[in-house]
């Protein structure tokens, strides 16, 4: 047996984002369903480098395959050294020898596979013709959330407000979505441009302090609080979470780094005031949104299960296809 080696480029070239939605969403329900084993990460801290790294397995039982990605967070790589803020490796595993199936680029899995979780999130949160969408960040994750969300809503939505605290990035990112998508990105000056009016925020920034205040969220807005995925960060005011519902993609995760991490440490918010996790909307054990008048909230901490479920699917397609490099790691 050999082990298949994909790059990024060969993930890129097979991996259809539509196909990945629909792996995620089967795998969100299969978690609410009991049928998936998922330890809680494990994270490193190089607080001299202002960086971390996390380690997540899974085992998702439907598909007779499991993962395991490193993934890192450092923000400072883009200025110091050229890198990535995120870079990720998975190892993809037969769960009946042990043996390692696959060993893949996971950068461009996990900005696809939080891209479809954000997706995902809107189809049940959201309200329905929704039109007008506020995005806070636009590196990787927000440039992949944008493009994906439009590949799926392109006919309804009419505008894309887009803020960085970098400016080139916010117009690098409309001038993109335009020449892809027809004229529907502008530009905004400030955060609060970006999301006042907004049926649909997103947050895709490594922030500790909050950028979206309450009196700009109207009734009926849908969040997606994408950034937040580790104990001290948040993007968005506790009071927006007081007034909403508030789904997460894992109860424990959230709680200790997802965007309800420091309310709850700050007894703002408790355990109680969530409502409860994607998956259980996924699979009708609890109802998504119940009225267009109400705030919804999508806490994404970024689930294993993800990542096992959509390398499995560019593992599978590069089987299909021909893509990638078989090596021998063993002696055979």
């Amino acid at each position: 047996m050999k082990t298949l080696l994909l790059t990024q480029d060969d993930i890129r070239s097979i991996l259809d984002v539509r196909e990945a939605i629909r792996a995620v969403e089967e795998v969100f329900r299969d978690k609410a369903l009991g049928r998936v084993q998922m330890p809680p990460k494990v994270y490193l801290y190089f607080r001299e480098f202002n960086g971390d790294l996390r380690v997540m397995p899974s085992y998702v039982e439907r598909l007779n395959v499991s993962s395991v990605k490193v993934v890192n967070s450092h923000p400072d790589n883009p200025s110091r050294s050229g890198l990535p803020t995120v870079m990720a490796t998975i190892l993809l595993i037969d769960p009946k020898t042990g043996f390692p199936l696959s060993i893949m680029d996971g950068t461009y899995v996990t900005a696809v596979r939080t891209a479809a979780a954000g997706v995902i999130a809107i189809k049940y949160l959201a309200r329905e013709g929704f039109e007008k969408v506020g995005l806070i960040g636009a590196g990787v994750q927000g440039t992949m959330q944008a493009k994906t969300l439009l590949q799926v809503y392109r006919d309804q939505v009419r505008e894309i407000r887009v803020y960085d605290l970098v400016r080139e990035k916010s117009d690098r990112l409309c001038r993109e979505l335009n020449r892809e998508f027809g004229e529907v990105a502008k530009v905004a000056e400030s955060a609060r441009e970006a999301v006042e009016g907004a049926d649909v925020i997103i947050t895709l920034t490594p922030s500790r302090k909050p950028i979206v205040m309450s009196e700009w969220v109207s009734d009926g807005t849908h969040l997606n609080c994408m950034g937040a995925d580790a104990p001290g960060k948040q993007e968005v005011d506790p009071q927006v979470l007081k007034r909403a519902k508030i789904v997460v993609d894992d109860l424990e995760q959230a709680v200790h780094s997802g965007e309800v991490n420091v309310p709850i440490s700050q007894g703002i918010l408790s355990k109680d005031d969530i409502y409860g996790e994607l998956g259980e909307v996924v699979a009708g054990l609890k109802r998504g949104r119940t009225s267009e008048s109400e705030v919804t909230v999508f806490v994404s901490t970024g689930l294993a299960i993800q990542d096992t479920a959509v390398a499995y699917l560019a593992y599978r397609l590069a089987l299909e296809k021909g893509v990638g490099r078989e090596i021998s790691l063993f002696p055979t």
